[in-house]
């Protein structure tokens, strides 16, 4: 029996076009780790198994606590399948490697070779990697990554699987500039990054609207007040956001996975990290922004840019179908 676990709204967003390729296929079950609780009102799947997150002093540390030393959750389970690179992530691969589970590891060979940044999800990644037994990569740069570093287990390019929920949207371009920022590597600097953006909104308020679905995380929230000339919403339900997005002038974000959804979309965006896992789409579709002060020059020369015509370097919206055919020969 195969068991896909996930804990977070990104992880479940990117493998419900598997679940729904793999129905009827090959039998598994859900493992829901807890990291994102309010995932649990969205989630209706029979059979599902839920952890509880007991917190302590430190999140991630209570991530990692709470799905150890649970071995009612591996009962029946031949594989395990883990997308991405959370603390959930490693935490049940761990725990799979520990009981000798074979781990299957979705959107592998991400990276960026700096522990700090993304952190801790590049750590989390690259021990991943090291635990696995089949990568599903999404590029063949990310399965490359995986060659030179020699880990063990079979390698496969399969595009990435948040693709796949985009292929029935039509983008269009309206003044909309789709703002997102929220990672962790960011807080300590979220007020400057608040303070330019207020700023570029300024600037550009008779051309341009500026909307910030906030992020609720309280290092965040504390700062929307600097944001005057910003739209300020709610958090969107993934298909309000995307369809936000779809009709999008452009981006800017600190998401990972947002940069493969608007180079699909073919939409330009400003990466707001020191360095990005998804180099791929660098220069054609998005640019990085290091530091709060680089936002304005770098928004002022994008916009003079033309739209991109290149296609998107991070698959073609039909992984789920090939993951299918590569699990059918590798269980």
């Amino acid at each position: 029996m195969l068991a896909i676990a996930f804990g977070t709204r990104p992880e479940y967003i990117k493998i419900k076009p598997l679940i729904s390729a793999l129905e009827g296929k090959i039998p598994f079950k859900l493992l829901f780790t807890g990291q994102h609780t309010d995932l649990l009102s969205n989630i209706d799947y029979e059979g599902i198994m839920r952890l509880k997150i007991e917190d302590g002093d430190n999140r991630l540390d209570s991530i990692v606590s709470s799905v150890m030393n649970q071995s009612h959750i591996f009962e029946g389970i031949t594989a395990v399948l883990v997308q991405g690179d959370t603390t959930s992530v490693f935490s049940v691969a761990l725990a799979a490697f520990h009981r000798k589970i074979k781990i299957i590891h979705l959107e592998a060979g991400l990276r960026t070779y700096d522990r700090s940044n993304p952190y801790p999800e590049e750590f989390n990644r690259q021990a991943v990697s090291r635990m696995a037994d089949m990568h599903l990569c999404p590029t063949t740069d990310t399965a490359e990554n995986l060659k030179s570093e020699r880990v063990q287990g079979s390698i496969h390019v399969v595009g990435n699987t948040v693709l796949d929920n985009l292929v029935h949207i039509k983008p269009t371009r309206t003044h909309d500039v789709i703002v997102t920022l929220h990672r962790r590597e960011n807080h300590e600097k979220m007020a400057e990054w608040f303070l330019e953006l207020d700023k570029l909104a300024e600037k550009y308020k008779d051309r341009y609207k500026f909307i910030l679905p906030i992020h609720p995380n309280p290092n965040v929230m504390k700062h929307r007040e600097i944001l005057r000339h910003v739209d300020v919403s709610r958090p969107y339900p993934y298909d309000e956001f995307i369809a936000l997005v779809a009709a999008s002038a452009y981006v800017i974000t600190d998401s990972g996975g947002l940069q493969e959804e608007t180079s699909f979309m073919r939409k330009r965006s400003i990466v707001c990290r020191k360095t990005t896992e998804r180099a791929e789409g660098l220069k054609e579709f998005s640019v990085l922004c290091p530091e709060p002060e680089n936002l304005i020059p770098l928004f002022d020369e994008m916009i003079d840019k033309p739209e991109p015509t290149a296609e998107c370097p991070y698959g073609d919206g039909r992984s789920a179908e090939r993951i299918v055919d590569i699990l059918l020969e590798e269980l």
